[in-house]
């Protein structure tokens, strides 16, 4: 085990001392009475220093290494700086999707137990509520207040500690805890993944060196916590006006401008972004001149994304669709343009979705899929190259556990010796050009009679007709026995209104399946005119609530003929 003295905030301090005078932060400020927006901004030693002045005010609070500290506050300069600022206390800083719902957020709280939260002002008004829940919670600082600061340090006032403070600052090493990280996901209850500062260095250096970033570019992220690998790497962060939590609202205009005002070389945003700026610059024929890369992830870009993105791209650019997830990231990545060129036609015809080469330093494998736990690597049969199966993955961004939660990592972690392997929940294969393809979740198989079918494989073969958004594979009945549903979103201002229409309409997309083995037994479908999505990427289809609608509706039945 790697014990190396080692915190992820010295990136930021190796950043500092390279370009001090480079801006790290741009933030929307305001708007005057024009619209224009006015920003404000931060320099790498502005913000080292701010950083610094946090953790010392933390631990002259009595915060230690180790104390949880929970982090809600908005996408800004403060966030990114007390991030950085409790990873450098040696504090574990706790994120917790805000948009998952008030139930699932206290559960999360329930099970972390927050030694403090370093929050907004309804956040320690809802602390104040419940002290009973939150009996631990003793250092606990407000950001932005109103006229009254709820017994809390303010930020204000943790800084002027923190400035004041000359004391040595705890040292981590690199296998210490930094963060814990809560997200919605997309099957199941949420679960903290436990983040070490290694994994966090790790991830910073294969995303750089797989893509080429270079310091002195500017990237906007949907995603604010995409802006802690841009600090590792000299890279300007612009912080979007947009809610994060819901990317399929995005306003473009508000992006586009953004683009231009601060020379945007990179932007990440999850693939219902893509898809209102694609179809915007679609409809009034603009260009993204200066963008290098668009990085996308947290479910398949579907196709369609992918061409209108490329077409407003410069020759030079490409989007790409980086895989792997919260508890293992960055797996696998391809770009678009190779997409549309090579794989598309395999995934119209049922192959899955390619999702590239594997990083270097990253290992996969595909097992035989089980639901049980495995207590070591030789308990897995594995899988030759084209045969759908688990996709497990070894590497150093791979976390290790889940926090408080012994259940889930034993189910999710394969030990291999020293090391382990962890469990995707995801199905798909490698194909003889050694690329990884996505064939759905693990959890989203139909178990009909027949043999398995996978979400992805199947809901492409529907997506190809001119009056399909996308489609969702769902199953009912007993497994084994489930019988396979098809249930379409079409395009805005294409939804049946009549039964005819739904007769018609619902004919031609199932002649579709027909025409291919893996959808050709499929005899039931249903329209829905807003398919329930994930709260972190408005993409992932919720197909457990699905299902539970599709019981209460009447389905429709076509024949074979």
């Amino acid at each position: 085990m790697d014990r190396t003295v080692f915190n992820i905030s010295d990136r930021l301090r190796e950043s500092a001392g390279r370009v001090p005078d480079q801006r790290a932060i741009v933030a929307p400020e305001s708007r005057d009475p024009n619209g224009r927006t006015a920003w404000t901004q931060i320099s790498f030693a502005e913000l080292d220093r701010e950083v610094d002045a946090i953790a010392r005010g933390l631990h002259t609070l009595g915060v230690r290494p180790g104390h949880r500290l929970v982090l809600m506050v908005r996408p800004s300069i403060e966030f990114i700086a007390l991030t950085f600022g409790i990873f450098r206390a040696g504090a574990v800083c706790v994120l917790i999707d805000p948009g998952m719902g008030t139930r699932s957020i206290l559960k999360c709280l329930d099970n972390v137990e927050p030694d403090g939260f370093v929050a907004i002002p309804p956040v320690h008004v809802l602390r104040r509520l419940m002290p009973w829940r939150f009996r631990r919670a003793r250092f606990n600082v407000i950001v932005r207040p109103g006229r009254l600061n709820w017994g809390c340090c303010s930020y204000a006032s943790l800084l002027r500690l923190g400035q004041s403070d000359t004391g040595v600052l705890p040292a981590t090493t690199a296998t210490d805890s930094a963060a814990i990280i809560f997200t919605s996901g997309s099957t199941g209850t949420p679960k903290g993944v436990v983040f070490e500062h290694g994994m966090f260095n790790a991830q910073a250096d294969l995303i750089r060196e797989h893509y080429g970033i270079r310091a002195g570019e500017t990237d906007l992220p949907g995603f604010p916590l995409f802006a802690l690998f841009n600090l590792a790497m000299q890279v300007t962060t612009v912080i979007p006006e947009m809610d994060p939590t819901r990317p399929a609202t995005v306003d473009p205009e508000k992006i586009l401008s953004a683009f231009q005002a601060h020379k945007v070389t990179q932007a990440y945003g999850s693939p219902a972004m893509w898809n209102r700026i694609g179809r915007y610059c679609e409809d009034r024929q603009l260009s993204l001149a200066g963008l290098n890369r668009v990085p996308s992830a947290g479910a398949p870009v579907p196709l369609h994304v992918l061409r209108r993105m490329t077409a407003a791209l410069p020759p030079h650019g490409d989007i790409f669709t980086p895989y792997g997830a919260t508890e293992c990231l960055p797996v696998a990545s391809i770009g678009g343009r190779e997409v549309l060129a090579e794989t598309a036609p395999l995934t119209a015809r049922g192959k899955g979705t390619c999702v590239g080469r594997v990083f270097p330093g990253i290992e996969v494998r595909i097992i035989a899929v089980t639901d049980q736990a495995l207590p070591d690597i030789q308990a897995a049969k594995m899988l030759p190259a084209g045969e759908i199966g688990e996709i497990i993955v070894r590497g150093p961004v791979a976390t290790r556990q889940y926090f408080n939660n012994p259940r889930a990592t034993g189910l999710a972690k394969i030990p291999d010796g020293q090391s382990f392997w962890h469990r995707m929940g995801d199905v798909g294969y490698l194909d003889s050009d050694h690329r990884l393809w996505f064939c759905g979740r693990k959890a989203h198989i139909v178990h009909a009679g027949h043999g398995p079918m996978y979400s992805v494989c199947c809901e492409a073969i529907f997506d190809q007709h001119p009056r399909v958004y996308r489609s969702a594979l769902i199953g009912t009945g007993s497994v084994g026995r489930q019988q396979p549903v098809i249930v379409i979103e079409p395009e805005a201002g294409h939804f049946p209104e009549s039964s005819a229409d739904a007769q018609r309409l619902g004919q031609e997309i199932l002649e579709l399946g027909r025409g291919n083995p893996l959808t050709s037994m499929i005899r039931h479908l249903l329209f829905h005119r807003a398919f329930p999505v994930d709260t972190r990427h408005n993409v992932k289809i919720n197909r457990e609530q699905l299902t539970t609608w599709a019981a209460r509706q009447p389905l429709l039945t076509f024949s074979a003929d």
